[in-house]
């Protein structure tokens, strides 16, 4: 069985230790943290070894799981990368592009997996709904959430709209044709509160906002295609399908909406959800298997880079407002 490790155990690290601690397929061997204090804590409360060094845990393991804050992400991934280490590394990969296209190239060399933690892909609506989505003209998103000051080492668009971003990019495979955005700091140095419209070539529209200063939480995004329409709740996990289909036999038992010239569409309508899964443990999952069936992550480096720099041009259009 492969042996992993957790760099990091503040919120989210104690998250992937807690879930990590009690699975089947891949062995956790402790944790690492820059600060001892915590370390000593986390090593109580949870009963995982601490590690003293990050050194002495990457010669304990095969997996190195980066949970660490973003700006530290490169520091310690390419550590591990030069040690031939596989790597699976949380949301955003780093903060700039520079860093990201030198951790693509040391992995390439290293010949291990990398996977970043874009953890919507593995969220069960979404992996149902996709199948039904189909050339969407317009897309709109919502993402809320109160204010946490753990995330504010990066911007809201960072911190909260990237989880869009890549779902987005993951289904429309156009070029990028024109980005408008504007945003508001309110309590940090960056925005916490952001918009971004995206045109894609192929004419699609994106419409995208995502802010941590709500006094409720929402994670939702709506795709508008021909003759369809699809939501999806990633918060309460649960999608859902309205069509339109042209009447040969009509069914007695569904809708039918006359368009005049355009004749009669009968209307199906589907409402699923899903059984309560843990979509942290589900890519963790995932990239184990990926290692030891020689697999590509469902988002590699490559992927993760793509949404890094849409990421980053919002920014500086964002940059230009506040």
């Amino acid at each position: 069985m492969l042996k992993i490790g957790v760099v990091g155990s503040g919120h989210l690290g104690k998250v992937h230790i807690k879930i990590l601690k009690n699975v089947d397929f891949v062995e956790l061997v402790g944790f690492y943290d820059i600060d001892k204090e915590v370390s000593f804590s986390v090593e109580k409360e949870m009963k995982v070894k601490a590690f003293n060094s990050l050194d002495e845990l990457i010669n304990d393991c095969d997996i190195i799981d980066i949970v660490t804050p973003t700006l530290n992400h490169f520091e310690t991934a390419q550590i591990a990368l030069k040690h031939s280490k596989h790597i699976f590394i949380e949301k955003p990969v780093t903060h700039t592009l520079t860093d990201v296209k030198e951790l693509i190239k040391l992995s390439e060399e290293a010949s291990v997996k990398a996977q970043v933690g874009h953890v919507e892909r593995f969220n069960p609506a979404f992996s149902k709904a996709k199948k039904h989505i189909k050339k969407p003209k317009f897309i709109e998103t919502h993402r809320l959430a109160s204010f946490n000051p753990r995330g504010t080492d990066v911007s809201v668009v960072l911190d909260l709209m990237i989880h869009d971003l890549d779902i987005i990019l993951n289904i429309i495979k156009q070029p990028i044709q024109k980005i408008q955005a504007n945003g508001v700091s309110i309590m940090s140095e960056s925005a916490d509160i952001a918009n971004a419209r995206i045109e894609f070539m192929d004419g699609c529209v994106a419409n995208i906002t995502a802010s941590r200063m709500s006094l409720k939480n929402m994670r939702k995004s709506r795709f508008f295609q021909n003759n369809a329409y699809i939501s999806i709740d990633f918060l309460e996990k649960k999608f859902e399908y309205i069509s339109m289909e042209d009447v040969s036999e009509p069914d007695p038992f569904l809708p039918i909406i006359d368009l005049g010239t355009k004749g009669k569409k009968q209307i199906t309508i589907k409402k699923e959800s899903s059984k309560e899964t843990n979509a942290i443990e589900e890519e963790l999952k995932s990239f184990v298997n990926c290692i030891e069936n020689n697999l590509d992550p469902e988002v590699s480096l490559h992927s993760a880079q793509q949404s890094l720099k849409l990421a980053l041009d919002i920014e500086e259009k964002i940059s230009d407002t506040i």
